[in-house]
């Protein structure tokens, strides 16, 4: 009888056979689950922020914003504050990377991708603070607090603040949008962000109860009421939302001359701008006179609408003034002014047909990186475009307010939509309408004309005035005092708009509070924040006494 040795392994006892490649799978399987496990809040965190992408215009997807918040509260909520940074870090990146892909339409990557990189900063230090106060009593009502706080930064700094983006702006279509009138866009982007993180607190709770069969009163209570009280606040804020007249109508006619090439060449042809822009006028003229088009009170064309400086200009200043003439009406030109010395200035003139030019707007808030270099020696390290703008333009001072006819039009050239103060400050100095005359021609057929449109939609109910917005290339509009467009053109297509708009005279609490209702909501953050550390340090130093 023979007998067959198996060798012992050495390194430990007998394992059956095919234990090895079970082993090795369970292992394999647990690795690949614990990878997933810490991929998913990055990868919840970035399409947080493409949701909230996807809320903005030209979609009307505005509620898409609400399971964004929930997404981002569940991705933050008691995270550490680094890890709070970095996961907001990325919904900012998810967030504003789309959203600003047009900022590179014709400058190349590189400045869009800077410029998302810096502002994604805030939306880190917004989930910095999130993280901090989500273990707090009542968070949603912090946490949205805080991403306020967050967008007030970015709105004043660097070079003066960039609020593109701020969530208030996606909501023109949506049911939040009387909250503007109440409380202007802070109020507006706190209210969506608090139903958000209160849908996801509420969803939380939900989960428990299933789980444990417990339902606490009152973080339950106060879950529902982060859901139901900016709902109910809009209702309660719909009769601020008033499209009447209260001191008659002005007919107004907005001419979008169109340009002869897309990008920032455009305005090579700087003459043809400006005849575009006088002939489509002297063409409604003709339709004026044929009965086809009532006889407008005054007209809006828009920023850089002539590019050549009419003051300086002989022929240019001609052009201006035979179609202003032939129509018959005051009109305010939208030009670039270059005084011999200094800086160059981004002007609104008013025309008169009988004696010229009678009045000026310079436009105050200029921007930096396109109507002006800040740090240009070291830009142009990155970027040799910088040196198409070649001489800096330089901000006015005073507040712009027409008498066209009669009625005063409040001016915001452009960029200065997306700020608070440079819209109300016309209103609360007489302007009985807004009109806002862009140039997008720079930004191609992108989205960016029809973000900026939303942000037009909301200062008319943020201001209860109608808002008239005249563009070189479009997309133009009229907009009622309630936020609802009622004409608008084409892109990229000559056109003029004419309608009788309401005058109004009264303020909205918005108007009237001003920067208060911001301010209020900062110290609520700042409470917060605090109390989150001061909890923060309890525990800290309550570990280390037992220890």
């Amino acid at each position: 009888m023979s007998t067959t040795m198996t060798p012992v392994d050495a390194s430990g006892p007998d394992v059956p056979s095919g234990s090895a490649t079970s082993s090795g799978g369970a292992s394999a399987a647990a690795l690949w689950r614990g990878r997933a496990r810490r991929l998913a809040r990055p990868a919840a965190a970035v399409l947080s922020g493409a949701l909230l992408y996807l809320s903005f215009p030209p979609r009307p997807l505005w509620w898409l914003a609400l399971p964004a918040f929930a997404l981002l509260g569940w991705t933050l909520r008691g995270r550490r504050l680094r890890a709070g940074f970095g996961l907001g870090y990325l919904a900012g990146l998810g967030f504003l990377a789309p959203l600003l892909v047009w900022t590179g339409s014709f400058v190349g990557a590189g400045p869009w991708l800077a410029l998302v990189a810096a502002e994604a900063v805030f939306v880190g230090a917004a989930g910095l603070g999130i993280a901090a106060v989500s273990r707090l009593p009542g968070w949603p009502l912090w946490a949205a607090a805080v991403w306020i706080a967050a967008e007030a930064a970015r709105a004043r700094a660097p070079f003066g603040g960039f609020p593109w983006g701020k969530i208030a702006f996606g909501q023109a279509d949506g049911i939040f949008l009387p909250l503007a009138a109440v409380g202007g866009t802070p109020v507006l982007g706190f209210a969506v962000a608090l139903c958000g993180f209160g849908l996801y607190e509420a969803l939380r709770r939900a989960v428990a109860y299933r789980r444990t069969g417990r339902l606490p009163r009152v973080p339950v209570t106060a879950a529902v009421a982060a859901v139901l009280v900016p709902v109910a606040g809009a209702g309660a804020a719909l009769p601020l939302v008033d499209a009447g007249a209260e001191t008659g109508t002005a007919t107004v006619a907005a001419i979008q001359g169109n340009v002869p090439r897309l990008g920032l060449d455009f305005n090579a042809q700087r003459r043809a701008v400006l005849d575009n822009h006088a002939d489509r006028t002297v063409q409604l003229a003709e339709d004026v006179a044929r009965g086809t088009v009532k006889q407008p009170d005054f007209v809006l064309w828009p920023e850089n609408s002539s590019d050549i400086d009419p003051y300086a200009n002989p022929d240019a200043y001609d052009v201006i003034d035979k179609a202003v003439k032939k129509i018959g009406a005051p009109t305010v030109i939208g030009a670039v002014i270059a005084p011999q010395t200094g800086k160059l200035r981004n002007t609104l003139i008013e025309w008169d047909p009988r004696r010229g030019p009678v009045d000026t707007y310079d436009k105050r808030h200029v921007q930096p990186f396109g109507e002006y270099i800040p740090l240009r020696p070291v830009v142009r390290l990155f970027n040799s475009n910088v040196d198409r703008v070649s001489r800096d333009f330089g901000p006015g001072s005073r507040i712009g307010v027409f008498d066209l006819a009669g009625t005063r039009v409040g001016l915001a050239t452009c960029y200065e939509a997306a700020f608070d103060w440079a819209v109300r400050d016309t209103v609360t100095h007489g302007a009985q309408l807004i009109a806002v005359p862009s140039n997008n021609a720079t930004f191609g057929r992108s989205e960016m004309t029809y973000q900026q449109l939303a942000m037009s939609r909301v200062r008319a109910v943020e201001h209860s005035r109608a808002v008239v917005v005249p563009v070189t290339s479009g997309v133009s509009a009229i907009i009622r005092p309630d936020g609802q467009v009622v004409r608008k053109t084409a892109m990229f297509t000559p056109d003029a708009l004419v309608d009788e708009v309401p005058l109004r005279t009264s303020q909205t609490p918005a108007t009237r509070f001003g920067i208060a209702p911001e301010l209020l909501l900062l110290g609520v953050a700042a409470g917060g924040l605090g109390w989150a550390a001061v909890r923060a340090r309890a525990r800290r130093t309550g570990t280390a006494g037992t220890a």
